[in-house]
């Protein structure tokens, strides 16, 4: 009886895996077509939104374009500076540095790419560790940030 049992639940394991194993070979023919379901993140486009490249939060999704880069990470006086100009808004922002500065830089290639409603971006961008910022914190962070590391150009 043990033997029938066992058999029994290795043929519906192997009938399992041949089922699977089919899906797979259907998604092969219709890459063949060239209609693919990848699992696999497709590149944006100049027109939809940047995927979020801090790991801070999902509320980086900037509204940038892609092609917008960075700016340098500041150092010294001029991280000072930015530092300053976020804690100017809510000094709880600068516990962790690091967080604000990659915040600092990715709203900067927001407001250098043409993202919508940039003010609204920053607050979200900026609202992280249990603090919630307004749309006008959003743009006091901007004319801070336009001030010293991203200059309008």
């Amino acid at each position: 009886m043990r033997i029938r049992t066992t058999t029994a639940a290795i043929a519906a394991v192997l009938a399992f895996a041949a089922v699977g194993c089919s899906s797979d070979s259907d998604n092969a023919d219709d890459s063949k077509a060239g209609t693919t379901k990848s699992s696999a993140p497709e590149a944006s486009s100049p027109s939809s939104p940047s995927s979020p490249s801090s790991p801070s939060s999902p509320a980086d999704d900037s509204g940038a374009a892609k092609d917008t880069s960075l700016p340098a990470e500041p150092t010294g006086a001029e991280r000072d500076a930015v530092l300053a100009a976020v804690r100017d808004v809510n000094a709880n922002l600068t516990h962790d540095e690091d967080k604000a500065i990659d915040a600092a830089r990715n709203q900067c290639a927001a407001l250098d790419g043409g993202a919508a409603d940039t003010d609204h971006t920053a607050a979200q961008r900026f609202s992280y560790d249990g603090i919630t910022l307004t749309d006008d914190d959003g743009s006091h962070i901007n004319i801070g940030l336009r001030k010293t590391l991203c200059p309008a150009s």
